[in-house]
């Protein structure tokens, strides 16, 4: 990168012409940059060259497909600040391919995908937003005469990456779920290879920002786990910085909606909250930009697990969380406990009395304990002399 450092690019020229093309002063443009290198995790430095990949880049093309969804992702989309909706698709990406937010319908909105993949043929990224349905040929969902299946591997031969939104994309989702009449699947299962997933039921916008960003910044995607999860977003259980972590350790649980323990703001495990056993970044990054408390469990409800296959759409709601990392104590502190009016003299006192008592005691204990064994060994020895005498 040409700079490693974000304050020697405060008074370039391309990156106050960025910020104006994103409608952001300079100086917020410039602390967006270090807080989306700081939420990949990357190294000191890389904020400079994800402000100069955003300043100097050529936007990347975006295909963008939907299948069997409720378009919750899109519409996650729509409600980012940092940037808005029109400056991320217009500044940041080239969103060429969006059947939701396309002006063009039928086969002008086909002839539009075409050739956005023909002209940046293995440079754009697809995006896949629903489930697939496989069964009886896919014949369950078909776009412009194609079906699920045949769309999603044709935009992906000469795409540079992958990328499943939701959790629908990613594993099947709530279409997936028992009985399946379809065979809805995930993108990667279509495919028969990894793609990155961006899990969540709708997943955080920012998720999918930043991923993109990474792209944009160095060429690549953003590390994953097994699953194919970004890691700076998927590596920490919810229940590790949860707001209500505190009252789990304390053992203070919700036991039915609306009681005491609800209304005072304990934790919800007991009444199924999944976020002992779910990874995702919920409770550090939030919905809405709203302030605070504006995720799932910080509005009172348990977390359902969206994030999670074999959790999200397939435990039931009530079900206990099997917690991992972390397990609650075996005994907990009383809610309330009494409070003391410390020792008076007298009582100091009895203390004192009952201590030296004690002590007392105990050296008479010590002292008989020594006689007992004195008279044991003599009748040992007077024993052994009348056997001799015999």
């Amino acid at each position: 990168m040409a700079n490693t450092s974000l304050l020697k690019l405060e008074g370039d020229a391309g990156i106050t012409a960025a910020s104006e093309r994103l409608g952001m002063p300079r100086r917020e443009f410039l602390q967006f940059c270090a807080t989306v290198a700081a939420g990949l995790g990357l190294p000191q430095g890389a904020d400079a060259a994800v402000a100069e990949a955003l300043a100097t880049r050529k936007r990347p093309s975006v295909i963008w497909l939907h299948f069997q969804e409720c378009t919750g992702c899109t519409e996650s989309m729509l409600r980012a600040e940092h940037p808005t909706l029109e400056k991320l698709i217009l500044d940041v990406i080239s969103l060429d391919y969006h059947e939701t937010l396309f002006a063009a319908a039928g086969h002008q909105a086909e002839q539009a995908r075409k050739t956005a993949m023909a002209e940046n043929k293995g440079r754009y990224l697809l995006v896949v937003e629903g489930a697939i349905p496989t069964r009886d040929g896919g014949i369950y969902c078909k776009v412009g005469g194609q079906t699920a299946i045949d769309l999603t591997r044709e935009c992906a031969a000469d795409a540079a990456a992958v990328i499943a939104i939701g959790s629908c994309a990613s594993w099947g989702g709530m279409p997936a779920t028992d009985p399946n009449p379809t065979g809805a699947s995930g993108v990667a299962a279509v495919l028969g290879k990894p793609v990155v997933t961006i899990p969540g039921c709708p997943p955080n916008p920012y998720n999918f920002l930043s991923t993109v960003v990474h792209f944009l910044t160095f060429g690549s995607l953003p590390p994953v786990d097994g699953l194919g999860r970004p890691t700076f977003a998927y590596s920490r259980l919810i229940h590790e910085n949860c707001e209500r972590r505190a009252h789990f350790d304390a053992g203070r649980f919700v036991i039915e909606f609306g009681d005491e323990g609800h209304r005072k703001g304990y934790c919800l495990y007991k009444v199924g909250c999944k976020g002992p056993e779910t990874y995702a970044n919920c409770p550090t990054v939030l919905f809405g930009d709203a302030g605070a408390g504006t995720w799932p469990v910080g509005c009172g409800c348990p977390c359902i697990g969206c994030t999670e296959q074999g959790v999200g759409f397939s435990k039931p709601i009530h079900m206990l969380a099997k917690a991992k990392n972390a397990e609650p104590p075996q005994q907990y502190p009383r809610i309330v406990e009494e409070q003391g009016m410390g020792a008076t003299l007298g009582s100091a006192a009895i203390l004192a009395a009952v201590a030296g008592a004690a002590a007392g005691g105990t050296a008479m204990v010590a002292r008989n304990l020594g006689l007992s064994h004195k008279a044991e060994e003599a009748e040992k020895a007077r024993t052994a002399g009348e056997r001799t005498e015999v």
